[in-house]
């Protein structure tokens, strides 16, 4: 699809918009490199960014060690270069520490990243130095397999571990109970780590404390499936807010407007991130997302001709497995579907 072009009015503003953009970064710089002379900058020492606020970023000291410090748990507010990137939540840096607020001076490689596009159709970083990604369904609002299975294709494609959390198990009824026995027996089949929590009742809470313990994790879902009461119940005492069901719709509402992350008592770590209604997916490759379907990968590769679409083409592997059994069909067409969302990302 070519591109639209700009009006001479819409070019001078994305000129405009640009400048007055590269001219903050520019006073940003200047105001960092004025405290990097200072010589009353205290040593480099280790930091995790624990939210981030426009230009400011909330840096945890862990010390002068990566693994020691005895200001750890103290949180500094810090200024950063331009130069070095967007920073995100759980990034880990290096600082100094100044007399009313510190300095970033280097950033760690990140070992995983979570993005999604933002409104403009360019991939946004919202976390950083994930482990393990939650994927929350609920009976209400009405979970959908395909959304699951683009939360999993994005995790396969992270290769982080995934775990799929079924939550309000209080509120599984007989008009939600076979539907729900489908989706965990779904995803247990296929071996990914399932489980069924409640915290109105308290069900399997103490197990999900023990999954999340020594890993960086962040919740994904639809807006609604009580991510933020989770976090309460694993995080007693950070109050994060939580947005009730639309009685029409019986849909969510955002609650979180900026990443946060959070300690838990028993270990580990948790980014409570932005709501995200729909993983976006356009920007990945169909191999890729092929790939993403994990009782796909034996089958890739050995159809009948190199180019195989896996729509009607004779020999191909893909529809064999299908009639054979040994993949679903009910995943077959989910995959149909994300492929199908790539050629049209907008509908």
């Amino acid at each position: 699809m070519s591109k639209r072009k700009l009006n001479r009015r819409q070019a001078w503003r994305i000129e405009k918009i640009q400048k007055e953009r590269s001219e903050r970064a520019s006073k940003r710089d200047a105001k960092a490199d004025q405290q990097l002379l200072d010589d009353s900058l205290g040593p480099e020492e280790f930091g995790l960014v624990v939210a981030h606020y426009g230009k400011r970023v909330e840096v945890e000291s862990i010390g002068a060690e990566a693994d020691q410090g005895s200001a750890e748990g103290e949180v500094v507010s810090c200024h950063f270069r331009a130069n070095l990137g967007s920073l995100v939540t759980g990034d880990k840096v290096v600082w100094r520490r100044g007399k009313d607020a510190g300095v970033i001076v280097a950033v760690q490689p990140r070992h995983s990243q979570l993005q999604r596009p933002d409104p403009y159709g360019d991939l946004k970083t919202i976390a950083a130095n994930i482990d393990r990604i939650i994927i929350v369904a609920a009976p209400y609002p009405e979970p959908h397999a395909n959304l699951i299975d683009r939360y999993l294709v994005a995790t396969e494609a992270l290769e982080l571990t995934p775990l799929v959390l079924f939550n309000k198990s209080d509120r599984i009824d007989d008009s939600n109970r076979e539907k729900m026995a489908w989706l965990e027996a779904r995803y247990t089949d296929l071996d990914y780590d399932c489980l069924c929590v409640s915290t109105e009742t308290g069900e399997n809470i103490d197990q999900l404390t023990r999954y999340l313990a020594n890993y960086t994790s962040v919740f994904v879902g639809q807006s609604g499936v009580g991510k933020s009461s989770l976090i309460n119940s694993l995080l007693p005492g950070y109050d994060i807010r939580v947005g009730g069901l639309s009685e029409a719709t019986q849909k969510g509402t955002h609650t979180t407007t900026t990443a946060h992350l959070y300690h838990f008592p028993s270990g580990g770590h948790l980014i409570d991130s932005p709501g995200i209604r729909e993983f976006g997916l356009w920007h990945m490759e169909p191999e890729d997302v092929l790939h993403g379907f994990r009782e796909f990968r034996e089958f890739l590769g050995h159809c009948k001709f190199r180019d195989c679409k896996h729509q009607q083409e004779p020999g191909c592997a893909l529809h064999a497995a299908v009639a054979d059994g040994q993949i679903t069909r009910s995943r077959f067409d989910s995959c149909e579907m994300i492929l199908a969302s790539l050629e049209h990302p907008h509908g």
